[in-house]
Parts: C-alpha cells; sequence; structure tokens
C-alpha cells in the first residue's frame, strides 16, 4: 500500500508513477462508452447509406436494363422486350426470337432482376394512355426504336416516388424525381397554328 508519509523515498517513487501512468476503472469505462457511442453512430449511418444505395443500384439496374434493349436493338435486326412484373416485383429482358409473344422462352432471358422492398414497383403508364398497376407491362424495342414509351413508377422506403421515362423518339431513358407526367398528343383543334 502507498502511503505518501513513507519515509522509503524509493518507495514513494514507486507509488507516484503507479498512479501516474495507469487508467483508473472509471476512466476506461469513459473510454469505452465513447468509443462504443462512435462505433454505433458509424453503424447506423452507414446502414442507412446501404439503404440509400440499394434503391439507387436498383433503379440503376433497371434504367440499364431498359437501354440495353433499346441500344441492342438499334444495333441489330433483332427484337428485344423488357417485361415489368408488378405483382412480383421483378423484371427482364429478353431477346424475342419466336411470333408467340405471349410465351418466355428460357434462352431468350438476357437478364432478370428482383427488386427489394425498398424499391418498389407501383405502376406503369405508356403514352398511349394504356395504365397497369397489376400484372405484367411490356417495353418492346425494334430497330426504329420503342413501340410504346411511357413511365415507370417507383417508391423508394421513403414512400418518395421516382419515374424512369422511356422515350420512344430518342430512346433514352430516364430516371426523374417525383411521378412526373407523360405528354399527351395534342387534337388538331388543339393547335394554335
Amino acid at each position: 500500500m502507498c502511503n505518501t508519509q513513507n519515509v522509503n523515498p524509493v518507495a514513494n517513487k514507486v507509488c507516484a508513477n503507479r498512479f501516474k501512468n495507469g487508467f483508473t476503472l472509471a476512466e476506461l469505462l469513459v473510454v469505452v462508452l465513447i468509443f462504443s457511442l462512435f462505433v454505433l453512430l458509424a453503424q447506423v449511418h452507414l446502414f442507412r447509406l446501404l439503404r440509400k444505395n440499394t434503391f439507387k443500384a436498383q433503379t440503376q439496374q433497371l434504367v440499364s436494363t431498359m437501354q440495353m434493349a433499346a441500344t441492342a436493338a438499334a444495333e441489330s435486326d433483332r427484337r428485344y422486350e423488357v417485361i415489368i412484373d408488378i405483382d412480383e416485383q421483378k423484371f427482364l429482358l429478353r431477346e424475342i426470337t419466336t411470333p408467340d409473344l405471349t410465351e418466355v422462352l428460357e434462352e431468350e432471358i438476357i437478364l432478370q432482376d428482383r427488386l427489394s422492398k425498398n424499391c418498389r414497383l407501383i405502376y406503369v403508364e405508356f403514352d398511349d394512355g394504356d395504365f397497369t398497376h397489376e400484372g405484367r407491362a411490356k417495353f418492346r424495342a425494334g430497330h426504329s426504336g420503342w413501340a410504346f414509351g411511357g413511365k415507370i413508377v417507383l417508391l423508394d422506403e421513403k414512400e418518395n416516388p421516382y419515374s424512369v421515362i422511356v422515350n420512344r423518339l430518342n430512346r433514352i431513358i430516364t430516371l426523374e424525381e417525383g411521378d412526373i407526367r407523360l405528354l399527351e398528343p395534342k387534337f388538331n383543334e388543339d393547335m394554335v397554328f
């Protein structure tokens, strides 16, 4: 036991060094607690970032699939189809090889992917006015472009809408924030000139 009134100078020096160089249990617990809080905050931030990136990655995969179909069809004489399955929350890209468009052959499938609960398909609207919020919607691309344009509306984990816009005139697929309104054709009597 260290006693500051000890007459032995060597014993006094050993006692002083022991308190100077060591941590008390309370100090060690405070350091561990602060370190644990930093680790917890980093994990929460990382998981939030991963959830956000999962939505972005999945929407980007859908946009890339649509763009792949348009590009492949433009560069060849083949036809491609992207099937959006709202009920199953998935999509697939296939090369159309038979005249029967209702049946998808296993060898026709190029890519298929399922969306997670962080990225949900809500509905598809075509530029001819056709609308579906259940079942399947099909976007077909040929050498001259898309048969129909339209939009695919998705929700992120915070229920924010995003629209994948399929433009049949220029083959460009874009992702827009919000539920974008499609341009509607005008009748001759609505034109000013």
